[in-house]
């Protein structure tokens, strides 16, 4: 085009992305409370789902948690079974083997004497002299936790293991375990739907949206923001309502559940493990604090290392003409080896942060196990506590580190999601107005026009131009002079500081922008063609067209021809670079994409300025077809395109300095003659 609005595009590197493009590691937003308050609000249609997710999620690390425990139990089942066993056949060889008992049992004892456990058999022990009362309660003792079981047991048959009690806790377990996972697998059912469902809606929406924004808004952002928004940032919030907000509930009920549970085995042993967090915490903070800077540096040096990559990727012929191969290569070298110093020091800091958890840990789980056994002596707690209480120890410390992960990740996935709901706020192109009328003639009339992309910078000065129903117009003039600020006023791309532009004797700000685009067609420097069959690109003018009529208009555009010399003709597909045809085959098939929509006023911006001689005379020809009864508006650098135009408007500065037609120009002897002139000089 000739003329552009970069003065107002955020600087650039080369190549599109520049070699210190930015990234966002650990970004964070700028109103956290209000974004995350509209994600909620945005996805309240899926709140229940997400609510009844998170309960699942809670409830499966409930269910867990109960499994230690029962374990604990079984165990306890286990030994006090054995317990009994070992009590009752030493008491029975103590009974046998002494001379003061004339019983060959400890059943024919208790038979003899009327004794029903074993609280009755010590009395009579100590009354016969076989133990004296200190061994008595030496003995009791010695039984500890299971002393209740062990002296009220019978003593008419040999204990045995409780099988039945403990089969009875490990079914329990089974159906937890199962009926955990069952749950958590609903959790993440539930959850993956909404994330895919929030996404479906937020990509859907930013498409609807991106043909609602006026022309404007595009002049101040990039294309790879927007395609940014629509990747990298819907999926950012995807994952995170897929993965981390599920692992968020569970860690934080982990955290709570598992605090409880130790608590109520021993508080002076949950005392301690609760103890060692904060030292871990301690050091943690302290890496993190020094290896920040060398995430930041990493970063930094990873963005050079790609920048230049794609900078060498694009420009490789370049590279290879002026024989830089070299200079390349030692270029790149000096980012790698940054890139590799920063790296190395990052990542060992980074790596120090599990093994400092599992050090710690391990000092709590040590700690725990000293106190357990001291209680476990005393009597105080069973060994099936003390089983329970590790594997609890072990489940505390690792959701804390989770914690601290998902932490960030919520804060880069609202800083994500704040950037796409600026996208989707931001101010629509207003329809305001009526449908134009159905027999539209053509007739054009700029009146006073003034207009500035800045408020306070009006680069198109009182423009004022008459322009009768089927006449040819030019505009010319040099680079900035306002040519194609012109024609985006006139199809209302943006509105105007003052004055009118009138459409057959009307304002066009009475129409609505979508009905007054329906009259214009518009034939670009840049063509833009989409992935897609030939067919389909030249239908796109009007998408109710027959084969036969995008045949006719190809026909008219003289792009028939070399159609048919494609493989598969009117079927050929174009590629989503559009580079398997030529630059004149794309504007061919753009003015028969024009010819099919039938406008009334055409627009033609520099349609042969990228062409060959031959190509142009082509495309000449087609455009003298399409512009046949039509008004039309010429914007060119070649001057000798547009010797046989109606008019001529000579710009310079926003304004019209001269007008009329090429002999009338030339007559003048003034800045037309200056311009046309200087292309012929030699």
């Amino acid at each position: 085009m000739s003329e552009d609005r970069n003065s107002v595009r955020p600087p650039r590197g080369p190549m599109g992305g520049g070699r210190h493009a930015a990234m966002r590691p650990g970004e964070k937003a700028k109103d956290f409370k209000g974004t995350l308050v509209k994600l909620l609000k945005y996805m309240r249609v899926s709140l229940p789902a997400i609510i009844l997710s998170l309960l699942f999620a809670a409830a499966s690390v409930v269910l867990t948690l109960n499994i230690p425990k029962l374990l604990g139990s079984s165990t306890d089942k286990l030994i006090e079974g054995f317990m009994q066993r070992q009590i009752y056949d030493e008491t029975d060889a103590m009974v046998r083997d002494n001379q003061n008992i004339p019983y060959d049992s400890i059943s024919a004892l208790a038979y003899a004497e009327g004794i029903s456990d074993f609280n009755q058999l010590f009395d009579v022990l100590e009354e016969k002299g076989v133990i004296s009362a200190s061994q008595k309660a030496e003995y009791e003792k010695s039984l500890g936790d299971y002393a209740e079981g062990v002296l009220s047991m019978s003593l008419y048959e040999r204990p045995s293991i409780d099988v039945d009690a403990i089969i009875k806790l490990l079914t329990v377990i089974t159906v937890l375990i199962f009926v955990s996972a069952a749950v958590s697998y609903a959790q993440s059912f539930i959850l993956a739907g909404v994330a895919q469902r929030t996404s479906y809606r937020l990509r859907r929406d930013i498409d609807v949206k991106i043909n609602k924004l006026p022309l404007k808004y595009y002049d101040g952002t990039t294309n790879g923001n927007v395609l940014s928004y629509l990747t990298n940032d819907v999926d950012s919030i995807s994952t995170t309502l897929n993965q981390s907000l599920s692992q968020l509930i569970s860690s934080i009920t982990t955290i709570v559940g598992v605090l409880v549970m130790m608590i109520s085995i021993s508080w002076i042993m949950a005392g301690v493990a609760v103890l060692i967090v904060p030292v871990s915490l301690a050091l943690i903070a302290t890496v993190v604090k020094f290896s920040q800077k060398y995430f930041r540096r990493q970063q930094a040096a990873l963005a050079a290392v790609n920048g230049h990559i794609e900078e060498m990727y694009a420009g490789n012929k370049v590279i290879q003409l002026y024989n830089r191969k070299d200079e390349s290569v030692a270029e790149f070298a000096v980012y790698n080896k940054e890139l590799t110093a920063t790296a190395q020091k990052s990542q060992f800091l980074s790596g120090l942060m599990h093994p400092i958890m599992n050090f710690v840990g391990n000092i709590g789980y040590v700690l725990a196990c000293v106190i357990g056994g001291v209680l476990t002596a005393s009597g105080k707690i069973t060994v099936g506590d003390i089983q329970a209480f590790v594997t609890y120890i072990r489940q505390f410390n690792q959701p804390i580190g989770q914690v601290a992960n998902i932490a960030n990740t919520l804060q880069s996935t609202v800083a994500a999601a704040e950037r796409v709901f600026g996208f989707l706020e931001a101010e629509d192109e207003k329809e305001t107005g009526e449908a134009v009328p159905q027999s539209v003639k053509g007739d054009v009339e700029f009146c006073n026009v003034h207009f500035g992309y800045d408020p306070d910078k009006i680069i198109i000065k009182d423009f004022s131009c008459s322009v009768k129903a089927g006449q040819k117009i030019a505009i010319v003039g040099p680079t900035g002079a306002g040519k194609t600020t012109v024609v985006k006023l006139l199809m209302r791309y943006y509105d105007l500081s003052s004055g009118k532009i009138l459409l057959d004797g009307r304002d066009i700000a009475d129409y609505k922008r979508s009905a007054l685009r329906e009259e214009f067609g518009m034939v670009l420097q840049d063509t833009w063609l989409y992935s897609g069959t030939v067919m389909d690109n030249i239908r796109y003018g009007r998408l109710d067209a027959t084969d036969e009529e995008v045949i006719a208009a190809a026909k008219l555009a003289s792009a028939d021809h070399f159609i048919r010399t494609l493989d598969g003709g009117y079927d050929f597909v174009i590629n989503e670079e559009a580079d398997n045809i030529s630059q004149g085959q794309k504007q061919l098939l753009t003015i028969a994409r024009a010819l099919l929509s039938d406008p009334k006023v055409l627009i033609l911006d520099e349609a042969t300025s990228s062409v060959d001689t031959r190509t142009e005379q082509l495309i000449q020809n087609a455009m003298i077809t399409l512009m046949e009864g039509r008004t039309s508006f010429i914007i060119a650098h070649r001057l000798s395109t547009i010797t046989n135009a109606d008019k001529i408007l000579v710009m310079r500065d926003g304004d019209i300095v001269e007008q009329g037609t090429h002999a009338e120009l030339m007559e003048k002897k003034g800045f037309y003659e200056q311009l046309y002139s200087s292309q012929f000089e030699h």
